[in-house]
């Protein structure tokens, strides 16, 4: 029988201490502790919250960005690292769930960074590590690609928490993968302001905080889940360095959209209150057991779809710039190992034999 929590959950709408790691990780530290003071079970950080979403792509041409990219890739995280051991520590010890927004370096490439969000568990285990698949429209001057492995939903005590970051939450094919996969809580990161165009020079901008509450009510409504949006925050310290970036960067910030950070119900209704324009920690009560009715209406992962008619294949193999075989077998022994290896991949990459046909091979991956 399926057992249906009810909990506090926590929104952490706060700023960084921009392109500071260790400040940024320290104040994560406390924001932690605070919350699960207030009876929080599960805390949310905003999209690349260690330590800064790059506002500067928006703001200036990239010829002018080299500063602070490289500021930026000297602040990235490694996953695992001692920034994150630092963070599961203090999940461990107040036995609450984490979900943290990171840049993320690699040992592989000193200028290559992913978008990153990391899943932590209330033993400080990391649980989920999902790099966003796309970068989104100027994201792409900062971020590389990232990859499948992390479209999984994690079941812990707290029932079956899934992530996407940002403009993933508005594609359908990604959103479904977690649905499938029975998703009762979705946690959905943003990033404090989405400058898209200079209102001066016609036109306005993206409505960020609108954009948030469609692609999360939807989801919602269609996952028959909750969903947790953690928006980040712009404060005058940030701003204030972003002015850097030219005459007009104050001015085009101010009139940029906000993030709103937030909590939808199975129905697609916010629950509380919306975070927008203060900085703060946003709480919420929810019970998975609203999570039932709604399927009797629409089960898109059960009986209102028709899996004969609609079949979606995920590649969830992560992506490495090279592998080694360290091991050279016996002459013997070559001819079992490579048909060993060759069926290893086949399996893990979802690749059918001859006999299976019908499906098309992926990019071939390490």
């Amino acid at each position: 029988m399926g057992e249906y929590p009810s909990y506090k959950v926590a929104i952490a709408h706060v700023s960084p201490v921009f392109l500071d790691t260790p400040a940024t990780v320290a104040k994560a530290c406390s924001v932690i502790e605070e919350a699960a003071r207030h009876g929080a079970q599960l805390i949310a950080f905003p999209e690349t919250y260690v330590p800064a979403f790059p506002v500067w792509s928006a703001l200036q041409a990239p010829i002018y960005s080299h500063d602070f990219f490289a500021r930026l890739a000297r602040s990235a995280l490694r996953v695992p690292g001692p920034e994150l051991e630092r963070v599961a520590r203090v999940a461990r010890g107040a036995q609450v769930f984490v979900s943290l927004g990171i840049n993320e370096g690699t040992a592989a490439s000193v200028g290559c960074l992913w978008n990153a969000n990391v899943f932590i568990g209330d033993d400080g285990t990391i649980l989920n590590h999902h790099r966003k698949l796309v970068p989104t429209f100027y994201e792409k001057l900062t971020w590389a690609n990232g990859d499948g492995a992390g479209l999984r939903v994690s079941d812990t005590r707290l029932g079956r928490l899934g992530m996407l970051i940002c403009g993933e939450n508005t594609n359908p094919l990604a959103r479904y993968a977690l649905m499938a996969q029975g998703e009762q809580v979705h946690i959905a990161s943003y990033p404090p302001l989405w400058p898209t165009r200079d209102p001066n020079k016609g036109g306005g901008n993206y409505d960020l905080a609108d954009a948030i509450r469609i692609r999360a009510a939807a989801h919602s409504f269609e996952a028959k889940c909750f969903t947790l949006v953690a928006a980040g925050y712009l404060d005058p310290a940030s701003r204030d360095i972003l002015l850097a970036c030219g005459p007009d960067a104050g001015r085009i910030m101010d009139e940029s959209p906000r993030g709103a950070s937030m909590v939808i119900d199975p129905t697609g209704k916010t629950v509380g209150s919306v975070m927008s324009e203060t900085e703060g920690i946003l709480y919420a009560d929810i019970d998975l057991a609203a999570c039932i009715e709604p399927k009797q209406f629409h089960d898109i992962s059960g009986g209102y779809n028709r899996f004969d008619v609609f079949r979606l294949t995920v590649n969830r193999a992560a992506n490495r710039p090279i592998s080694f075989a360290d091991t050279i077998p016996a002459d013997g022994e070559v001819a079992n190992s490579l048909a060993a290896s060759s069926a290893a991949y086949r399996r893990d990459n979802l690749i059918p034999d001859e006999a299976g046909g019908g499906q098309t091979k992926p990019p071939l991956v390490p």
